[in-house]
């Protein structure tokens, strides 16, 4: 049986999408945040060394990182069809692209401003705080929210190709880029002035695997 360790409010919520999406069986075992730090419990250590979400066990594999599992999910109960393109495709090389890009690049400035804002907010010394206000708001100003810009500026004209980022049909890609847009309609301006990726958002919501997702998944915010 699929046991996913499944971390509140975190990225192994698309893992429960994509299986929702495979119509397989699966079990869930539920770590919570810390709710000061909002880090993932010491408990997640004995699944993985880096005591991080998601992780699936399947028998006696431990599978970690997002990508990872997605591919492990499609390769080993997919059968290499089902919410992928045909290999050797151009569309299947997207389908690729995609699937390594939502970490590998959307995700690096989405975590730099998080932590940037975390800073300006955080607790110190009064005579600290100005000082760290104007580094934390001239590294996101010049920096951080220009890249993000770059990025959903990108992703808006990709959708203007395809009904979905690998294609005209929805893949395991769609599943995996799905956290990093969530996170940039909450805390890096993703909003109506880029149409196709809200609508891609209401797209995927609307799903009914994605629904059943977070009936078993419980509540699902990403914080700003």
């Amino acid at each position: 049986m699929l046991v996913v360790h499944h971390l509140n409010n975190s990225r192994s919520q698309r893992v429960l999408w994509l299986l929702e999406e495979l119509s397989l069986d699966y079990e869930i075992k539920r770590y919570e945040r810390d709710p000061k730090t909002m880090l993932a419990p010491p408990e997640l250590k004995a699944v993985h060394p880096l005591g991080k979400s998601p992780v699936v066990s399947d028998g006696d594999l431990t599978i970690a990182e997002s990508g990872a599992i997605v591919e492990y999910l499609i390769e080993r109960y997919g059968l290499g069809l089902r919410l992928t393109p045909p290999q050797g495709t151009p569309a299947y090389l997207r389908y690729r692209y995609w699937l390594h890009y939502a970490e590998g690049s959307l995700m690096s400035p989405l975590l730099l401003k998080l932590v940037f804002d975390k800073i300006e907010t955080s607790p110190m010394p009064f005579f600290a705080k100005p000082i760290a206000k104007a580094i934390s708001s001239k590294i996101k100003s010049s920096f951080i929210i220009p890249n993000l810009a770059t990025h959903l500026d990108y992703l808006e004209a990709e959708l203007a190709k395809s009904t979905w980022f690998a294609g005209d049909n929805f893949s395991a890609a769609d599943v995996q880029l799905s956290f990093p847009l969530e996170a940039a309609a909450v805390r890096a301006g993703l909003d109506g002035s880029r149409p196709r990726l809200m609508d891609f958002l209401r797209r995927i919501h609307a799903r009914p695997a994605y629904q059943r997702a977070l009936v078993r998944g419980g509540e699902y915010h990403i914080g700003s």
